[in-house]
């Protein structure tokens, strides 16, 4: 196995490190590989489909995971009851007019290559609106929904691995645990997890942190990001990299999911009162 990223691959046996960098001087090497992990986003097309390799995380996950807007359309085409009401456009003459009409304030707006809460903006006025629309070209607006947490729903290989509330301190807009949010493994709803082992499955994502809001009962995707933040699953002590090692040992093909492997994901002890 060759990696491109020493961290994310640190502790797993017969692993050979690489950098990006050195691609191109490494081919023989690459091509007697049996199997890439976490290789960087420019790799991954002459890795798949002119080298004909393996990689980890999935060719899918890669792809889709890469872009907002293509991610979006995808779940919008697959999976449309679990999507907030979006819409995705130019920023041409009349686009703010045109979002007046179809949402209330306040709204998300979105930029569409960011990651950590980065890049997501509430609109409260057309002040900002307008402001959001000159600094970008493509448009993406999601309307807001009633909620003051989000679920991080961990998928690794085929299975949860572990799913938790993302909370946002009082008066703050953005959930992220990066951006000072809070989180909490009470009351993880079963149906979530199900909402993304399907989505996983269906889409051949096999390495991403899902990100769920619960409102009604109803279960929304907002979007799922390959690289993931780690620090509550160290925090937690799981055996991530063990966990992938043995899924990439176990699978012959393991770009696809088995459906058929739920496991429970791994949750901390409840906290005796």
């Amino acid at each position: 196995m060759l990696s491109f990223n020493p961290f994310l691959s640190l502790g797993m046996p017969d692993v050979v490190y690489l950098k990006p960098e050195g691609f191109f001087n490494s081919l023989e090497m690459i091509k007697q590989a049996d199997v890439i992990l976490f290789p960087e986003y420019w790799q991954v097309n002459t890795l798949v489909y002119g080298l004909k390799k393996k990689i980890f995380p999935s060719i899918n996950s890669y792809h889709l995971g890469h872009d907002k807007v293509e991610m979006t359309r995808v779940l919008q085409a697959v999976f449309p009851k679990n999507v907030p009401y979006t819409q995705i456009m130019s920023s041409q003459l009349g686009a703010v007019d045109k979002i007046k009409e179809e949402f209330y304030f306040p709204m998300v707006a979105k930029e569409v290559r960011n990651s950590m809460g980065q890049g997501v903006y509430l609109i409260e006025n057309e002040l900002q609106l307008k402001s959001y629309v000159e600094r970008n070209d493509v448009l993406y607006i999601q309307e807001k929904l009633p909620i003051d947490r989000d679920l991080r729903v961990v998928y690794v290989g085929n299975e949860v691995l572990t799913a938790y509330w993302r909370i946002a301190p009082e008066g703050c807009f953005h959930n992220n645990i990066s951006r000072g949010g809070n989180h909490s493994f009470e009351d993880i709803p079963a149906g979530a997890l199900t909402l993304v082992r399907n989505i996983a499955d269906e889409l051949g994502i096999n390495h991403a942190g899902f990100d769920v809001a619960v409102v009604d009962n109803q279960y929304y995707i907002f979007e799922f990001n390959v690289m993931f933040g780690n620090d509550v699953i160290n925090q937690m002590n799981i055996p991530l990299r063990q966990v992938i090692y043995n899924y990439i040992l176990r699978d012959e093909d393991f770009n696809q999911p088995d459906p058929s492997n739920t496991p429970t994901p791994i949750l901390p002890p409840p906290i005796a009162s």
